[in-house]
């Protein structure tokens, strides 16, 4: 039996097949869309899936501002900031994100599920979210995906 056969091939920047996808979130759960898209751009939707090197598609997520949650986590849910000060602990409702960065609810679910590293800082530079349905990659012939 030839052993060579079987050597184990790692992707890396060089040899990385990184293309371009555009996601539609209109009417899409928050987690699960963004599941999906820490996924893709991870790279763990590829055969030459490597933990360690940044493999994944740049994804394009247009229509931020039409997702959904379920149930009543669009009053209920809290996301919590601080301003650095004593006492600068601030609290939003994801209606009142919404209304003011609705590209800021997509952003924070998909780098909270990304690694919390330098490759994770990197991966994050590969995500572009518009909050209506222009953008301006028409260049990079994106593909569509729907989940």
């Amino acid at each position: 039996m030839d052993t060579l056969s079987y050597k184990t091939i790692s992707a890396n920047k060089a040899t990385a097949d990184k293309g371009w996808v555009i996601v539609d979130a209109e009417n899409q759960i928050v987690g699960r869309l963004t599941s999906e898209i820490a996924k893709i751009l991870r790279g763990k939707n590829k055969p030459s899936f490597t933990p360690n090197a940044d493999c994944g598609d740049n994804v394009i997520v247009i229509n931020a501002d039409k997702v959904r949650f379920t149930g009543k986590k669009l009053t209920d849910k809290v996301y919590l900031r601080h301003t650095g000060y004593p006492g600068g602990q601030r609290f939003a409702s994801p209606r009142e994100v919404l209304a003011k960065n609705p590209k800021g609810i997509v952003e924070s679910a998909v780098k909270g599920m990304l690694p919390k590293n330098r490759l994770g800082r990197r991966l994050f530079t590969n995500l572009y979210v518009y909050a209506g349905s222009e953008h301006p990659h028409a260049a990079q012939q994106p593909k569509e995906i729907k989940f």
